[in-house]
């Protein structure tokens, strides 16, 4: 499934991942049944730029949510992408999409993601 390139329109979220010190630019895309559930280190280009990102597609079982998102988090970008349509490419996948017994353990399993994500990139 990598390098598949995901455009869509950036939605408002329950700002979990901001909470969580890890902000997403959420993506509605529960007609994309072509991409596998999981956490990718990906790219996002915005405003011609293109950023280092992680993205998390599926079903947000952690947290009560309805649809299939693509959720990314966007290293070292700070702004509003509400509203904006904006291309995210999976690059790798990194580990299947779980279910966490609390925000504590999502939170550092996301510090441990990024981690990986930014490593490879150096």
């Amino acid at each position: 499934m990598e390098g598949v390139e995901i455009v869509a329109v950036v939605v408002s979220g329950n700002q979990l991942g901001r909470k969580l010190g890890f902000p997403t630019a959420n993506m509605d895309i529960s007609d994309r049944e072509d991409i596998t559930n999981g956490v990718y280190r990906s790219q996002i280009e915005i405003e011609g730029v293109v950023y280092n990102a992680m993205s998390n597609v599926g079903i947000r079982p952690s947290v009560e949510s309805k649809g299939r998102w693509l959720e990314t988090h966007v290293f070292d970008f700070h702004g509003d992408l509400y509203g904006k349509r904006l291309a995210v490419k999976l690059l790798e996948k990194i580990r299947n999409e779980r279910k966490f017994n609390s925000v504590v353990e999502l939170r550092q399993q996301l510090e441990h993601d990024m981690e990986y994500c930014k490593e490879i990139v150096k």
